[in-house]
Parts: C-alpha cells; sequence; structure tokens
C-alpha cells in the first residue's frame, strides 16, 4: 500500500512580515553560519541543483551582484530575466509568466514596481517567490541591515532606530520589522512624504514615533539611516524633492546628537551632498559596506530557508 506524502505548503518572502519572529530569528543566526563559510572559503553547497529565476523589471546592481553570486556560492544556477528580453516586455499577463517559469525553475526573485503586481505572480507560482524590491516594501535590504546592526553592535531589541528622509519602501518595512522584533523607529520626512496612514494604521508608540525635525529623530538614536531622495519611478519629481528634502542631508551635526557609538546606514546607491554629507558615509560611524555585502549572506539563509526549511549548524 502506497502513502502519499504531502508536499510542505510553499513560503514566500514578499514583505518583512510574512515571517514571524522566531524565523527571522533563525536567518540572522544561520546568515552568520553562511558567512563565515564564505570568509574561511569553506564550500557550502546546500542548494546544489537547484536553480533561481531573477526578474527585473526594475534596474539592478546589489540586487543582481548579491543573488547572483549567492545562488551560486550554495552550489545552484541563476537564470536572469529582464522585461526587455522576457515576454513580460510583450504584456504577457505576470500570472502567466509565473505559471511558466515557476514549473522550470525552484525559487524566483522578483524586482518590480507595484507590491500587487510580485503578490500576483506568488499567487500563480509552484515555488517560492522573494520580493527583491517593489514601491511598497524592501524586505531582504531590511534583513541585511538588522545582520549588519547585530554584527556591530548586538541584538537591535530595544535599540532606537532613526529613519530620516523620504517615507518609502524602505521606511515601511523598517516599521514591519521595529514591529516584529521589538525595536523604536524614528521616522522624520518632510511634509507630504511621510507614511501613508492608511498602509500603516495606528502603530503602538513603544514602536514608532513621527517626527518633524529630523535632528529629534536622532536624538538617541543607536541607528541612522536613508536613502535617496528620489526613489526609481518618481524621477518627474526630482526638483521638487530636492527643495523639500533640503533639511534632511544627514550630516555630523545630525550624527551628533545620536548616541556615541550610534551606526550610519544607507542601502545605496548614494548621492553625497544630498541625503548623507561624504563626510559620514566615509566617516568611522559608517557600515555602508559591511551592510551591502550582508545583502548576499542573508539572501543565501533566505533561499536555503525557503527550499529546505530551518537546518542545524
Amino acid at each position: 500500500m502506497s502513502t502519499t506524502v504531502q508536499a510542505a505548503p510553499i513560503r514566500h518572502f514578499l514583505q518583512f512580515s510574512d515571517l514571524n519572529k522566531e524565523e527571522i530569528l533563525y536567518l540572522l543566526h544561520r546568515a552568520r553560519v553562511i558567512k563565515d563559510h564564505f570568509k574561511n572559503y569553506q564550500p557550502h553547497h546546500t542548494l546544489h541543483d537547484r536553480t533561481l529565476a531573477m526578474v527585473f523589471e526594475k534596474a539592478s546592481t546589489r540586487t543582481r551582484v548579491s543573488f547572483e553570486a549567492g545562488m551560486y556560492q550554495l552550489g545552484g544556477e541563476v537564470i536572469n530575466l529582464t522585461a526587455n528580453d522576457s515576454q513580460l516586455g510583450r504584456s504577457e499577463p505576470i500570472e502567466d509568466t509565473a505559471r511558466v517559469i515557476s514549473r522550470m525553475v525552484d525559487i524566483v526573485m522578483i524586482r518590480t514596481f507595484e507590491q500587487s503586481r510580485l503578490e500576483r505572480f506568488a499567487e500563480f507560482s509552484r515555488v517560492p517567490v522573494i520580493n527583491g524590491l517593489t514601491n511598497e516594501y524592501h524586505p531582504c535590504q531590511i534583513l541585511a541591515d538588522i545582520f549588519t546592526y547585530i554584527e556591530h553592535r548586538g541584538s537591535i531589541a530595544g535599540k532606537t532606530v532613526a529613519w530620516v528622509g523620504d517615507g518609502n519602501n524602505m521606511a515601511y518595512t523598517w516599521l514591519q520589522a521595529a514591529e516584529l522584533l521589538g525595536f523604536k523607529l524614528h521616522i522624520s520626512a518632510p511634509q507630504g512624504y511621510t507614511l501613508d496612514q492608511n498602509l500603516i494604521g495606528t502603530p503602538d508608540p513603544a514602536v514608532f514615533q513621527e517626527f518633524t525635525d529630523p535632528m529629534e529623530a536622532c536624538r538617541g538614536a543607536d541607528l541612522v539611516t536613508t536613502d535617496v531622495w528620489t526613489s526609481m519611478g518618481f524621477e518627474d519629481e526630482n526638483e521638487a524633492r530636492r527643495k523639500a528634502f533640503a533639511d534632511w542631508c544627514v550630516d555630523s551635526d545630525m550624527m551628533a546628537e545620536a548616541n556615541a557609538d550610534a551606526l550610519f546606514m544607507h542601502c545605496l546607491p548614494a548621492h553625497r551632498g544630498e541625503e548623507v554629507s561624504a563626510d559620514v558615509i566615509d566617516g568611522d560611524q559608517s557600515v555602508v559596506w559591511d551592510e551591502a555585502e550582508n545583502r548576499m549572506h542573508v539572501q543565501k539563509a533566505l533561499m536555503e530557508f525557503l527550499l529546505l526549511g530551518q537546518l542545524d549548524d
């Protein structure tokens, strides 16, 4: 008599809150194990013979290199697709693309525009789907940022993160992470560029606080972080944003309001002299290069987890 084994449900990582606290903490621990293998030139081929498809509808440097190099380091293969060299560029419904691609690969990463577009792909995918960035969320970057903080300062629980600048996909994801992991998020953005109340609801004041003055947002912070003032897709607003954000440049005076051992992060690429001064991003408190590398390590842990579940060290 044969026994039917029921397959485990497919897990996606479309936003930070798709995983629970214990799973996020596992990923952060696992990333440390995987990074140690990398630094010691020890092969770590847990995804041998697995294939990652990367779908880019937005331009990318760090996302492409980190996922592609990471999958190769895990022993897998990578297929890179853009809208220009796939049927997506010829208006094929994204649901049809999902149905086809997910029959041929083991996991998919998508970097696209609206979150709803990513969700539609995931709904019709037979394999895990990872958000490489959407207009609304950037969960892999925040996973890397938190891992980087832990590397340098230990647990982020109970700490204060100051977000200075646009209320964009990074800011929304920082809020999800704060609610999940128990740290406080200070956000300061110019009027008209704050987080949408309809999207965030009423966060706990113990977790989230908004400031009109960026200096106040940075006061007592353990981590100060920012992003470009004009994200992809908003280039037509560039001049208006430059004027609106003039007082939101993270400089040495702003960093002086934070704790003496506070770190500075930026997801890159950065515009020195706009959202951050050169002396801050190139200074002793900046960990942006570790942060950039760590995208690769946390994404390796994430792909491994979505395909294999939790593993022993």
